[in-house]
């Protein structure tokens, strides 16, 4: 029943799951309730279907250069924070920050996503290393 379990979990979009141990006089057992989305219906909620964005074809080659020096900033703040990138700043986000025509602390505040909390924490952590990354690369390091 295990194997059977662990097989519907995984290849299940699974929303929640409860259970309870219980036991009486003559025997005890485990009940798990599993509440998940049915993939044969097609109704899963527009944001767990989104499309990949391919940003390469969406940002001019300049653009999508100072994106994936973003991406790379990015993937080392959330190391540091012990959080996911996309808690960080989501490609969306970085992409906005990578058409901005200066990048700039008071500049990210423009982008759709990016609030004053989010700016205030990682805004300079971000630009900052964004700039050595991009000294590093002229350097050849």
């Amino acid at each position: 029943m295990q194997a059977e379990m662990n097989r519907f979990l995984s290849a299940s979009r699974v929303l929640e799951i409860e259970q309870r141990f219980y036991q009486n006089d003559k025997s005890a057992f485990w009940s798990f309730c599993v509440r998940y989305l049915n993939s044969n219906t097609g109704s899963f909620p527009q944001q767990l279907t989104k499309q990949k964005v391919d940003y390469k074809e969406m940002l001019n080659e300049n653009e999508f250069a100072i994106f994936s020096k973003l991406r790379e900033c990015r993937k080392i703040i959330a190391a540091n924070d012990a959080v996911p990138a996309y808690a960080v700043f989501t490609d969306e986000e970085l992409a906005g920050i990578a058409r901005l025509p200066a990048l700039e602390v008071g500049k990210l505040i423009s982008v759709k996503g990016i609030g004053d909390k989010k700016v205030e924490k990682y805004g300079n952590q971000l630009i900052e290393l964004f700039k050595s990354k991009i000294v590093k690369d002229e350097k050849g390091e």
